[in-house]
């Protein structure tokens, strides 16, 4: 009942890809049985040609808000059968090693929405990068996606690779087994952002290997 009740609120929003995943491998696994994870779309589908960094970031604030929205409605739901969850950051604030306590990009995976791309974000088939992830431990069991392994990123493909301004992408193929750093020099990447914080007061969201991709234009 309760799944069934958690799946009619994505019919309010067609557009919003979402899927259930155990997190036996998660730090939460020995209080929450399962995650329910779902990425928003970007309202609009920037591409290398129509990027600014401006954009990029109203489309995260806008995403941002259906998340929020969403949330709010499962929270609801989830207290008025007593169920018990949990509702992960959305952005890692660990500045030493860089990671989440609960990692939305391995749910999303495990959940089959996406794969890691060479740009190391989840790449959907239907949005590509394009989205706006987030999650909630459930401790209840669900009927969960099959996860997904592999890239379906082309071999020869590299337009993220050569969009970032940084060279911090390593050209790699991504696997179930591969770890961030196969992938991506993230040291690299959040210095490089974090030099936006003095003008800005915030990084950088950059984007421009998101919007380089293929998959979802």
């Amino acid at each position: 009942m309760i799944e069934e009740n958690l799946r009619n609120v994505f019919l309010e929003y067609p557009e919003v890809m979402y899927g259930f995943t155990d997190i036996a491998y998660s730090i939460y696994a020995g209080d929450y049985k399962s995650a329910l994870v779902f990425a928003v779309p970007h309202a609009e589908k920037l591409t290398i040609d129509t990027y600014s960094e401006e954009k990029f970031e109203k489309n995260l604030q806008d995403a941002k808000k259906v998340v929020e929205k969403i949330i709010t409605q499962l929270k609801k739901l989830l207290d008025e059968h007593g169920v018990k969850y949990y509702i992960p950051p959305m952005a890692q604030n660990n500045e030493v090693d860089l990671t989440a306590p609960f990692s939305f990009k391995f749910a999303a995976i495990n959940a089959g929405l996406g794969w890691i791309g060479k740009n190391d974000v989840v790449v959907t088939e239907k949005y590509g990068p394009r989205v706006r992830l987030s999650a909630i431990l459930i401790n209840e069991p669900f009927a969960y996606n099959n996860k997904i392994l592999h890239s379906n990123c082309p071999e020869n493909c590299r337009k993220c690779v050569d969009a970032c301004p940084h060279k911090a992408l390593h050209d790699v193929q991504w696997n179930i087994s591969s770890l961030r750093s196969d992938i991506i020099d993230y040291r690299l990447c959040n210095e490089k952002r974090s030099l936006f914080i003095e003008k800005y007061g915030r990084k950088s969201v950059c984007g421009l290997c998101m919007v380089a991709c293929p998959f979802g234009i």
